[in-house]
Protein backbone atom coordinates (compact mmCIF):
# COMPACT_ATOMS: atom_id res chain seq x y z
CA UNK A 1 0.00 0.00 0.00
CA UNK A 2 1.24 3.38 -0.89
CA UNK A 3 1.30 5.76 2.34
CA UNK A 4 2.07 9.21 0.91
CA UNK A 5 3.15 11.08 -2.28
CA UNK A 6 5.58 13.75 -2.32
CA UNK A 7 6.45 15.93 -5.16
CA UNK A 8 9.26 18.41 -4.67
CA UNK A 9 11.40 19.86 -6.38
CA UNK A 10 15.73 20.17 -6.67
CA UNK A 11 15.79 22.67 -4.09
CA UNK A 12 13.31 20.39 -1.36
CA UNK A 13 10.63 22.61 -1.92
CA UNK A 14 7.53 20.14 -1.51
CA UNK A 15 5.17 21.30 -4.54
CA UNK A 16 2.48 18.58 -3.52
CA UNK A 17 1.79 15.85 -0.36
CA UNK A 18 -0.40 13.83 -0.57
CA UNK A 19 -1.32 11.09 2.39
CA UNK A 20 -3.36 7.90 2.55
CA UNK A 21 -2.43 7.34 6.33
CA UNK A 22 -2.90 9.49 9.04
CA UNK A 23 -0.15 12.01 8.61
CA UNK A 24 1.79 13.11 11.39
CA UNK A 25 1.86 16.25 13.21
CA UNK A 26 3.09 19.48 11.06
CA UNK A 27 6.65 19.38 12.41
CA UNK A 28 7.05 15.68 12.25
CA UNK A 29 5.90 16.40 8.67
CA UNK A 30 8.15 18.80 7.41
CA UNK A 31 11.06 17.23 8.92
CA UNK A 32 10.24 13.78 6.88
CA UNK A 33 9.81 15.84 4.06
CA UNK A 34 13.34 17.50 4.16
CA UNK A 35 15.15 14.09 5.22
CA UNK A 36 13.09 12.48 2.35
CA UNK A 37 14.36 14.94 -0.14
CA UNK A 38 17.80 14.55 1.36
CA UNK A 39 18.06 11.11 1.47
CA UNK A 40 16.92 11.41 -2.48
CA UNK A 41 18.88 13.98 -3.25
CA UNK A 42 22.18 12.41 -2.57
CA UNK A 43 21.68 9.68 -4.81
CA UNK A 44 23.70 9.25 -7.81
CA UNK A 45 22.59 8.29 -11.77
CA UNK A 46 23.81 5.05 -10.57
CA UNK A 47 21.96 4.15 -7.78
CA UNK A 48 18.25 2.45 -8.34
CA UNK A 49 15.32 4.64 -7.76
CA UNK A 50 14.13 3.24 -4.46
CA UNK A 51 15.50 3.41 -1.17
CA UNK A 52 14.90 2.07 2.49
CA UNK A 53 14.21 4.58 4.75
CA UNK A 54 12.48 4.09 8.32
CA UNK A 55 9.52 1.78 7.98
CA UNK A 56 9.09 2.69 4.26
CA UNK A 57 10.46 2.09 0.87
CA UNK A 58 10.90 5.38 -0.92
CA UNK A 59 10.44 4.72 -5.15
CA UNK A 60 10.94 7.66 -6.74
CA UNK A 61 12.23 9.54 -10.15
CA UNK A 62 13.22 12.93 -10.95
CA UNK A 63 11.49 14.62 -14.25
CA UNK A 64 12.83 17.86 -15.33
CA UNK A 65 13.73 19.40 -11.82
CA UNK A 66 11.18 17.67 -9.92
CA UNK A 67 11.03 14.35 -7.88
CA UNK A 68 8.07 12.57 -7.71
CA UNK A 69 8.20 10.12 -4.40
CA UNK A 70 5.82 7.59 -3.46
CA UNK A 71 6.55 5.85 -0.14
CA UNK A 72 5.32 2.53 0.45
CA UNK A 73 5.46 -0.94 2.11
CA UNK A 74 8.10 -2.67 2.52
CA UNK A 75 6.98 -5.26 0.31
CA UNK A 76 5.27 -3.34 -2.09
CA UNK A 77 6.64 -3.95 -5.69
CA UNK A 78 9.20 -1.38 -6.51
CA UNK A 79 8.72 -1.83 -10.56
CA UNK A 80 4.99 -1.21 -10.22
CA UNK A 81 5.33 2.09 -8.41
CA UNK A 82 8.07 3.18 -11.01
CA UNK A 83 5.13 2.60 -13.71
CA UNK A 84 2.99 4.20 -11.50
CA UNK A 85 4.96 7.73 -11.38
CA UNK A 86 5.22 7.32 -15.02
CA UNK A 87 1.76 7.10 -15.70
CA UNK A 88 0.89 9.87 -13.27
CA UNK A 89 3.66 11.93 -15.34
CA UNK A 90 2.26 10.98 -18.67
CA UNK A 91 -1.26 11.95 -17.07
CA UNK A 92 -0.36 15.40 -16.37
CA UNK A 93 2.06 16.05 -19.48
CA UNK A 94 -1.49 15.05 -21.57
CA UNK A 95 -3.71 17.15 -18.82
CA UNK A 96 -1.92 19.94 -18.89
CA UNK A 97 -0.23 20.12 -22.26
CA UNK A 98 3.35 19.84 -21.27
CA UNK A 99 3.06 20.00 -17.60
CA UNK A 100 5.99 22.18 -15.70
CA UNK A 101 6.20 23.16 -11.96
CA UNK A 102 4.21 26.30 -12.14
CA UNK A 103 1.21 24.55 -13.69
CA UNK A 104 1.92 21.78 -10.44
CA UNK A 105 1.78 25.26 -8.42
CA UNK A 106 -1.15 27.14 -9.70
CA UNK A 107 -3.73 24.55 -10.10
CA UNK A 108 -2.97 21.85 -7.78
CA UNK A 109 -6.60 21.59 -7.30
CA UNK A 110 -6.56 20.25 -10.77
CA UNK A 111 -3.38 17.42 -9.91
CA UNK A 112 -4.91 16.74 -6.87
CA UNK A 113 -7.67 15.79 -9.25
CA UNK A 114 -5.35 13.87 -11.79
CA UNK A 115 -3.66 11.47 -8.67
CA UNK A 116 -7.51 10.96 -6.97
CA UNK A 117 -8.76 9.48 -9.98
CA UNK A 118 -5.71 7.11 -10.45
CA UNK A 119 -5.19 6.39 -7.01
CA UNK A 120 -7.65 5.86 -3.91
CA UNK A 121 -6.40 5.17 -0.78
CA UNK A 122 -3.60 4.18 -0.84
CA UNK A 123 -4.10 1.56 -4.37
CA UNK A 124 -4.15 2.26 -7.82
CA UNK A 125 -7.78 2.89 -9.00
CA UNK A 126 -7.25 3.33 -12.68
CA UNK A 127 -4.37 2.32 -15.10
CA UNK A 128 -6.08 3.38 -18.67
CA UNK A 129 -5.20 6.70 -19.41
CA UNK A 130 -7.93 7.57 -21.73
CA UNK A 131 -10.19 6.33 -18.78
CA UNK A 132 -8.75 8.57 -16.41
CA UNK A 133 -8.79 11.73 -18.78
CA UNK A 134 -12.22 11.30 -20.05
CA UNK A 135 -13.30 11.16 -16.47
CA UNK A 136 -11.31 14.55 -15.75
CA UNK A 137 -12.94 15.93 -18.66
CA UNK A 138 -16.34 15.14 -17.47
CA UNK A 139 -15.45 16.87 -14.19
CA UNK A 140 -14.41 20.10 -15.72
CA UNK A 141 -17.97 20.48 -17.53
CA UNK A 142 -19.64 19.85 -13.77
CA UNK A 143 -17.10 23.42 -12.53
Amino acid sequence: MIRFFLLQNKQGKTRLSKWYVTPPEETERAKLESDVNRVIAARTRGNTNFVEYQNYKLIYRRYAGLYFVFAADITDNELLLMETIHLFVELLDQYFSNVCELDIVFHFNKVYAVLDEYILAGEIQETSKRVILERLKDLEKLE
